[in-house]
């Protein structure tokens, strides 16, 4: 594959070790530092891969008919002492059996073959189809218009005393406590869903944006023509019902189109109850068709498409991409999805993904073991806590009367276990969360099991009472329920009975910050209301909670936050061993490679992913191959002294020194003297960044910058990350035309910022790159500590040193790795790298470095030498 990003020399290396890993079925660590050559000779190797075992398993397939042919006598006696004909006849049946399993999938497979060669050359099925979506939305226009004009003379129908609009926020009978059957939501049987999963590969990647990067790459690859390939993602880049789209939340789609597709099986079942009254109508999803989503699948897997395009095919046809995509995975031969969809067993369940000898690749890896942690943690605030218990208090009151034995028995179940929750933090769900102060503050650690036996709820199976939560939608009846009495007035109007729940309404309206001073619940309502009435539903925060206090208890701990008041208090659940969930993903899958630009140190990965979840280290693989760009295209230095020869060493002791501030400002005047185009420099933090700013422009030293370099920082909200890159690059731009004393401009960063991953800094924008100091985690954190704690318990100490030493430093180089490899990126991009401390000299530390780098590096004790090899 002499594709135009690598060289060959590095090509062949990589399709070598990539093809010993998928034919092996072995875990790989891949370190490829090429950028988009990586992602694509990855996926191409692989495609490349499965072709050769697509063809040798259809001629294994026709091997396997003729040696089977009916015509041939079977074994004439049996080892386990059955008479001959019972064995013949055992035998001959297992073999027709294979006979016609082998007919019966390739009948398919041409069929399927078929359909969508037919789809590919005939233009006229795609305007059939479209005619007769107009038709139908004809059809069901005229439908609408008769049904309204009877509705206007047949008068509208009360159920019992609830306004007809409150029906949906019902809970439905809760008939068992065991797993139902996932109902499939179409309307007919079709064959082709029923279609086994063939052999493919899922690639993962972190964002949307580099998984829509990765599809348009593919469509340009010599495999992009004839590869079946489906993009997946979450309802919240998915859906295009705009009704569900303006909810934000993703939580709140998710439940709101459980709750339509449900409407959408429960309205036939109304229309046959014809001696029963008439239930008022319930919103159904207009995308959720059966036959439009077929067709919008065979669409997707006809011709490679990015998430983009599949939303626009989406709203064309009328079809749900969610669902339409989730369709086509069976045929589809490769899978592109971000890793969180992958790596979380209920969301991958939920989505079809199979995994079991199928082939995935993570790319974009460098964070896979905080990504797991991550997604399998959990937070809940006081206050968040005190809402929750007001609002279904309330909801519970006013449907008391219709709900089933067993929903309020769950729910007043979920009312015990907020009542405790927040009763450990010190206070009291009947009161204001913002006025109750805590009297022993502080952060305390507790197991699983602790922290159950201590807050008295070890006697709820939190199994059945996180499963009720999920099945029976009532995050979403209750976000129902607060859309509609959100607003206290209307509701204490509504509940005049029930007297003993004003506390707690004042409460909610407490939660209003002063948003509706005026009390006017006719005005109509603005952004900020809707905000705040999506976050005054928190149940499904806690949700999240219950279903993380149901892990294993070595594998886990529940730290209680206890700040000034309960509402600022907090309980988090923080996940200690993520191979816990990432071992069922190694278990299944035939191979997994886990790759990256930056892997290193790639020991974590070996250590807390791979030995913990039981691999078998000879199944391990590890690859890493230099950069595509030449020796002399970069330079990284590591210096120990400034120009006043001031040691550097930007301990968290020492950097605040006056003279450590003055000594890096010396430094990066001297540089800005002589490197054209943008430099980039990194802080260890935010803090530190704005304080050694400020020194700057006290002592006078920014002036002297800004001479030479236009000063950019690094801003901390997301949404202005894109206008300061984009006035960088104009600024880079427009010195370099115009020449003068201005030469460039210089962006301060932040290690682990929103600049330190995903960015490229190619070309003029990144000449040179500036690690000040060594970013090492907070280690005064409780989560770090036991985190540190549980590693010491559980990993073997390597050359010497406690694992939770090694956890340190691998944390500080993984963020000095990712940031440093911004400013590379491509076959003829140099740059220089300057690593400002001398502890990047210790053999531990130097070694973490990528090899690509750590093979180039000076060592530079004195600033002058330093200097003088920036100036070539």
């Amino acid at each position: 594959f002499p594709f135009p990003y690598t060289p060959y020399r590095i090509q062949e290396q990589f399709m070598e070790a990539l093809y010993g890993a998928l034919e092996g079925g072995r875990v790989g660590i891949f370190e490829s530092p090429t950028g988009t050559g990586k992602s694509l000779s990855l996926i191409c190797g692989a495609l490349s891969w499965l072709r050769d075992v697509e063809e040798k398993k259809r001629q294994e397939e026709a091997r396997l008919l003729q040696a089977l042919s009916p015509e041939e006598p079977g074994p004439q006696g049996s080892a386990a002492g059955e008479p001959d004909w019972v064995a013949a006849f055992v035998q001959k049946k297992e073999e027709r059996d294979k006979v016609d399993r082998l007919k019966e999938e390739q009948i398919r497979r041409k069929k399927r073959e078929d359909r969508l060669e037919k789809i590919r050359h005939n233009v006229q099925l795609k305007y059939a189809a479209k005619r007769k979506r107009s038709e139908d939305d004809e059809t069901k226009r005229l439908l609408q218009l008769s049904k309204e004009a009877l509705s206007q003379g047949a008068g509208a129908d009360v159920l019992d005393q609830l306004d007809h609009n409150e029906e949906e926020l019902i809970l439905a009978e809760y008939e068992s406590d065991e797993e139902k059957k996932v109902v499939s939501g179409l309307e007919e049987d079709d064959d082709d869903l029923e279609e086994e999963h063939v052999t493919k590969i899922y690639y993962c990647s972190r964002t949307h944006s580099q998984l829509s990067q990765f599809v348009r790459e593919v469509q340009k690859s010599p495999f992009g023509k004839d590869t079946r390939l489906v993009s997946l993602g979450s309802r919240q880049n998915l859906c295009v019902n705009e009704e569900v789209r303006r909810l934000g939340a993703l939580q709140l789609i998710n439940d709101r189109c459980m709750e339509m597709q449900k409407n959408k099986h429960e309205k036939k079942s109304d229309e046959e109850n014809e001696g029963k009254k008439r239930r008022a109508s319930r919103t159904v999803c207009p995308f959720y068709s059966y036959e439009q989503m077929q067709f919008l699948r065979d669409e997707v897997l006809v011709e490679v498409k990015d998430i983009e395009q599949l939303i626009s095919l989406g709203r064309e046809t009328k079809a749900c991409p969610y669902y339409g995509s989730r369709y086509a995975i069976p045929a589809a031969q490769l899978v592109v999805l971000p890793y969180q969809m992958l790596l979380h067993e209920p969301t991958r369940n939920a989505a079809g993904i199979k995994l079991k000898d199928q082939v995935v690749i993570i790319d974009e890896a460098h964070n896979l073991i905080d990504t797991i942690t991550c997604i399998h943690s959990a937070e809940v605030s006081g206050s968040q806590l005190c809402c929750a218990h007001s609002q279904l208090s309330q909801y519970m009151e006013r449907y008391r009367k219709r709900l089933k034995a067993k929903n309020l028995m769950y729910i007043k179940q979920i009312l015990y276990l907020l009542e405790r929750f927040v009763a450990m933090l010190g206070g009291n769900v009947n009161q204001n969360p913002a006025y109750q102060t805590v009297s022993q503050t502080g952060t305390v650690l507790r197991s699983i099991n602790d922290f159950l036996f201590q807050s008295q709820i070890d006697n709820i199976n939190l199994f059945k009472v996180q499963r009720y939560c999920e099945k029976s939608l009532i995050s979403r009846k209750l976000f129902g329920f607060v859309e509609r009495y959100g607003n206290p007035a209307i509701a204490v109007k509504n509940n005049k009975e029930n007297q003993k729940l004003a506390g707690l309404q004042n409460f909610l309206q407490s939660l209003q910050q002063g948003s509706d001073k005026e009390g006017t619940p006719q005005s109509p309502p603005v952004e900020a209301e809707n905000e705040q009435l999506r976050a005054a539903s928190p149940l499904m925060q806690i949700e999240g909670f219950l279903l993380a206090l149901t892990n294993a208890n070595q594998d886990g701990r529940v730290i209680l936050n206890r700040q000034g008041t309960v509402g600022q208090s907090s309980l988090k659940f923080l996940l200690l061993n993520p191979a816990v969930h990432f071992a069922k993903v190694v278990e299944e899958c035939r191979a997994v490679i886990i790759a990256g630009g930056t892997m290193q140190p790639v020991a974590d990965f070996r250590e807390q992913l791979l030995s913990c979840a039981g691999v078998d280290p000879a199944r391990v693989l590890e690859f890493s191959c230099g950069h595509v760009i030449p020796p002399e295209n970069i330079l990284p230095i590591i210096l120990c002294n400034g120009p006043s020869n001031q040691q550097l060493e930007f301990t968290y002791q020492k950097r605040d020194l006056s003279q450590m501030m003055d000594e890096t400002g010396r430094i990066l005047c001297n540089l800005c003297n002589v490197i054209p185009g943008g430099v980039v420099c990194f802080f260890p933090s935010y803090e530190y960044e704005k304080q050694v700013y400020a020194h700057w422009e006290k002592t006078g030293l920014l002036t002297r910058l800004a001479a030479k370099k236009k000063i950019f920082q690094e801003p901390k909200k997301a949404n202005q990350v894109e206008q300061v890159l984009v006035e960088y690059a104009k600024c880079i731009k427009r010195c370099s035309q115009a020449g003068g004393q201005m030469t460039g401009a210089l962006l301060l960063s932040v290690v682990g910022g929103k600049m330190s991953e995903g960015i490229n800094f190619s070309d003029d924008l990144g000449r040179c790159v500036i690690m000040v100091g060594m970013p090492y985690p907070n280690i005064k954190s409780p989560e770090l500590q036991e985190k540190m704690a549980w590693l010491d318990k559980t990993m073997p100490r390597a050359a010497g040193q406690a694992p939770s030493r090694v956890l340190i430093e691998n944390l500080c180089m993984k963020a000095v790795n990712q940031s440093i490899g911004r400013a590379i990126r491509h076959q003829k991009d140099f740059a220089s790298i300057l690593l400002l401390d001398h502890r990047y000299t210790r053999p531990a530390i130097f070694n973490k470095l990528p090899q690509w780098i750590r093979e180039r590096t000076q060592v530079k004790p004195a600033f002058g030498s330093a200097f003088a090899e920036l100036r070539k």
